[in-house]
């Protein structure tokens, strides 16, 4: 069994934890700082759980021997976590949407003799490999759009929107600028804008822009693609509200008010839907053509427990990398994209099958005509 450290015991790290116990291929250690997180976790698997600071200078030693390190802690413990995992010589994954600390892990694993892979969630991480994998099929690239959203199946309130993950995560793509490819060009665009609607399944949904979720596809499609571009998934509303609260009452200069106030009135839920939707466009055969990959997971049971859908992609996202990372069909050293993991692999895993179960898009392998 290979020793796994995972930093964060909130609502995904649980259930990195029971699907990677669950396997028996792995031993499972969930580190937090917070002794009442840990306390309240849930996992019907038997794992340890040791209170610590990441930022602690006893962290570092506590990694040593572990195989890997799986940070699902808020964005802003990104860096501490990754300066660890180097100094303990050990494989470092993380969820973390944050563009700025995504750029210090990049850094810190340059000449790292372990694997350095950010961005293992749903977006970015699974959302840049369904991306890349259509993108691979054309000879020449126009348009690559991805668009997520992890949203109430109920909704019953006028922002039309439960916390589901990470309340700090949601506020900082809505503030922080996000990157897009415009016409050939890189550039920043601000986060909430743009907004557009579209219908899915006869459902109608407003997508804008929000930071983070394209992760290294700006940089890896650079000089291939004239538009590319990322957008979160809401109900028709949510924007303009949220631009109300962040611009209007100053509330972006106030994130932990904005907190208090989302996290005391809005109810979590596990009735949640998780909509992934990416088109790509471009020539093939001197054709212009355009495919694309539609997708909804919903709340199931992982290891008898009830989790939301986004949990389980997020955390099946994580825990499939790591399993190929484990088998050797990822690079062991150094900085590692997403874009770098095959499609038809990461559904093939067993954990990335909780993908590929709920699949109405294309099937691994599909093709292009």
């Amino acid at each position: 069994m290979k020793r796994v450290a995972i930093v964060g015991a909130g609502k995904i790290g649980g259930v990195i934890a029971d699907l990677l116990a669950g396997s028996g291929d792995y031993d499972v250690e969930i580190f937090d700082a917070s002794a009442s997180s840990l306390e309240r976790l849930v996992t019907q698997r038997p794992v340890r759980r040791r209170l610590m600071d990441v930022r602690s200078e006893a962290f570092p030693e506590a990694l040593r021997g572990a195989f890997a390190v799986l940070n699902a802690a808020p964005y802003h413990a990104t860096t501490a976590v990754a300066r660890a995992a180097r100094e303990a010589g050990v494989h470092y994954l993380d969820l973390t949407e944050d563009v700025a600390s995504t750029r210090e892990v990049k850094d810190l694993a340059q000449g790292a003799p372990c694997a350095f892979i950010p961005q293992c969630g749903l977006a970015p991480g699974f959302i840049s490999i369904v991306a890349h994998d259509l993108a691979s099929q054309f000879d020449s690239l126009e348009e690559v759009r991805l668009r997520v959203g992890a949203l109430p199946q109920f909704p019953s309130n006028t922002l039309n929107y439960n916390i589901t993950w990470s309340t700090d995560g949601v506020i900082n793509e809505y503030c922080e600028p996000c990157e897009a490819i415009v016409d050939g060009r890189l550039r920043e665009t601000q986060a909430l804008e743009e907004r557009e609607e579209f219908s899915l399944d006869g459902v109608t949904y407003e997508a804008f822009n929000t930071s983070g979720g394209l992760g290294t596809l700006c940089e890896t499609l650079a000089g291939r693609v004239r538009n590319l571009n990322y957008r979160t998934i809401r109900y028709p509303g949510h924007a303009a509200i949220m631009k109300t609260l962040l611009h209007d009452l100053g509330l972006r200069d106030r994130r932990d008010v904005l907190k208090d106030i989302l996290e005391n009135a809005l109810p979590s839920t596990l009735q949640d839907v998780v909509v992934i939707f990416v088109t790509v466009s471009g020539r093939k055969h001197d054709a212009l053509v355009q495919v694309s990959y539609a997708n909804k997971v919903y709340a199931a049971p992982v290891e008898g427990v009830m989790r939301s859908g986004i949990q389980i992609t997020t955390a099946s996202a994580i825990c499939a990398v790591l399993d190929m990372l484990a088998a050797g069909d990822l690079p062991q050293s150094g900085f590692v994209r997403q874009e770098q993991i095959s499609l038809a692999a990461f559904l093939a895993n067993r954990f990335g099958r909780n993908y590929a179960a709920a699949d109405t898009g294309l099937q691994p392998g599909a093709r292009v005509a």
